[in-house]
């Protein structure tokens, strides 16, 4: 196997000159770097990548744990993550929790072992003082943790944009559908806001919590079931996810309810599906790739010592689509 002194001999050059433009420092003439490439290819050089970031103190790898990707809001966020730190010039771990404090904490231990850069926390199972102990950069996802950077939408006023919609289409009685409220998450402040604004005008509501696993879709038809057949008369939906607003839809289609006819129906998050099926929801949306951006962003700045904000709250927007 190649080493490095064998692509310094073979190019002509010094190992410090092969080790600057394997790291990229200083000035090196574009005449050499490209003689260099061409030898470590020549040689099927592989740079030791982590003896690399023991010199260097970084891995170039931050870590992303996301409680189910397979999920479109968070599928869509880790791939504008992972977009963002590779223009930066990092690679991203992923990791599942399934929302599993044993797995979190696992992959939290992992990642320590990899030595990531930062780690960016879109699952939040383990408890607030594990978080605090974590000596490395770090960004939540819509978690309000200590002086901890987060990032994060503006959920209160999501919540009030889909009263306003639902109330000002003439909706008499409202059903809401969100996930576990015990769960310490800045979107719970969707609800807040939402029932606030219906309390307000007078309106007849009533909302529906998941379970603590807030993405288990079997879950989400047995509540909705239920939902139809204790309140037949609902005539308006705000569901927290744009999932969860396709299954009411599909309960909707097996009752013979037309939308928006006779029920309207407002999902969250506005993911591509949003816009795919048919009828089109309406949604509020998050601004998933800014967020995406952001949360990078604020990884590098602590690595860099630089200034950061802690509260990073993007504004929302209504996308008004067939279901209202």
């Amino acid at each position: 196997m190649a080493t490095i002194h064998d692509v310094a001999e073979r190019a002509g050059v010094s190992v410090t000159t092969v080790s600057r433009v394997l790291n990229n420092r200083g000035y090196i003439s574009e005449k050499t770097r490209r003689k260099v490439y061409d030898t470590m290819a020549e040689l099927n050089y592989q740079p030791n990548e982590i003896a690399r970031s023991l010199l260097r103190k970084q891995s170039n790898l931050i870590g992303l744990i996301v409680p189910n990707v397979s999920h479109p809001f968070f599928g869509e966020l880790t791939d504008a993550i992972e977009y963002y730190a590779y223009q930066q010039g990092c690679k991203l771990l992923l990791c599942n929790s399934q929302l599993d404090p044993l797995k979190e904490r696992d992959y939290i231990e992992m990642m320590k072992r990899h030595r990531v850069d930062g780690i960016i926390m879109g699952s939040h199972t383990l408890e607030v003082e594990e978080y605090r102990n974590l000596n490395y950069p770090i960004v939540t996802i819509d978690r309000r943790i200590d002086s901890l950077p987060y990032v994060a939408s503006d959920n209160y006023r999501g919540g009030e944009l889909a009263a306003e919609l639902l109330i000002g289409k003439g909706c008499r009685k409202i059903a809401h559908i969100c996930g576990n409220l015990q769960l310490d998450m800045l979107s719970n402040l969707r609800t807040a806001a939402f029932e606030e604004k219906l309390r307000s005008a007078g309106i007849e509501f009533v909302t529906l919590q998941t379970e603590m696993n807030v993405f288990d879709q079997q879950e989400y038809e047995q509540l909705i079931a239920k939902l139809f057949d204790n309140h037949p008369d609902i005539d308006g939906v705000f569901a927290t996810s744009d999932i969860i607003a396709s299954f009411v839809m599909k309960r909707c289609r097996m009752l013979g309810k037309a939308i928006p006819q006779d029920i309207r129906i407002i999902g969250y998050d506005d993911v591509n599906a949003a816009s795919w099926v048919t009828p089109a929801i309406t949604t509020i949306k998050q601004p998933i790739e800014d967020m995406g951006r952001l949360a990078v962003e604020l990884i590098r700045r602590q690595m860099e010592g630089e200034p950061f904000e802690r509260e990073n709250v993007l504004p929302v927007k209504l996308v008004e689509r067939s279901t209202t």
